[in-house]
């Protein structure tokens, strides 16, 4: 089929930029109505939620939560009428050694990375054991599956993400619903974009340099992997193909965990 999610609504939050737009792109294109989100309701956020409808034939809306509040991520869900689709995106980070680690930015990162996944997944199921039929995916990274130094919180958050993802899938065995992790390497966005003339600077390299042997030295293909590789996964997990894939992993890290 074309448009295989036709008639499935899907929720992706943190969907303004980067993966998440990324993704709820690919929904779309696979027929999905989509909800983008962020924590802003600017006049250009509503605005890409047209551009995307037009692009791709479909439903698209933008809904104003924030993920650091958790009764915004399960007003979310409601609002949107109920997701057969849920997308937990939306992350922040913050780089520091774990006794200069601000405690601001510790609870900020938990709360965003971590908990919102927990309050939108508990607004959406209901929904999904009422129609039988669900897909939950939970946007890790390969800090859900390594660690790095200075990254406390970050990988702290993916870490639990990957474990939620495992306990929903078990307590929706049976059901219909599925729920699996994926745990990006580097991925190309304009946030990762914007930091390559900084590190330029630092390394006193050029950027064809820096990008291979700085930023991606622990991804072996020394490639970035794109919003649309992301995209293109979550739509496979939304698939029939996928039916029986759930409380797993899949890394698209171009071969970082693979040693």
């Amino acid at each position: 089929m074309d448009k295989p999610l036709s008639g499935r609504r899907a929720i992706v939050t943190g969907s303004n930029s980067g993966i998440g737009l990324g993704t709820a792109e690919a929904l779309a294109a696979a027929g999905a109505e989509v909800v983008l989100n962020s924590y802003t309701d600017r006049d250009e956020d509503h605005a890409l939620a047209r551009d995307v409808a037009a692009r791709h034939g479909t439903s698209v809306r933008y809904i104003k939560a924030d993920m650091s509040k958790p009764e915004e991520c399960r007003a979310l869900v409601q609002q949107a009428g109920g997701c057969d689709i849920l997308v937990n995106n939306a992350g922040i980070q913050h780089v520091a050694k774990i006794e200069d680690f601000p405690i601001d930015k510790w609870n900020a990162i938990i709360a965003i990375n971590l908990s919102a996944a927990f309050h939108t997944t508990a607004a959406a199921l209901p929904g999904m054991y009422a129609n039988g039929w669900g897909r939950v995916v939970n946007i890790a990274s390969a800090h859900g599956l390594r660690a790095s130094p200075f990254k406390s919180a970050y990988v702290a958050a993916k870490h639990g993400i990957v474990g939620l993802t495992k306990v929903t899938a078990l307590e929706a065995a049976g059901k219909g619903i599925t729920a699996n992790a994926i745990c990006p390497g580097y991925v190309l966005t304009p946030l990762v974009e914007a930091q390559i003339p900084d590190q330029m600077k630092t390394h006193n390299m050029d950027r064809e340099t820096v990008i291979r042997e700085v930023m991606l030295d622990r991804q072996p293909s020394r490639q970035f992997a794109t919003v649309e590789e992301i995209g293109g996964t979550t739509v496979f997990l939304c698939s029939a193909a996928a039916a029986q894939i759930t409380g797993t992993t899949i890394s698209v890290d171009g071969g970082w965990t693979a040693e």
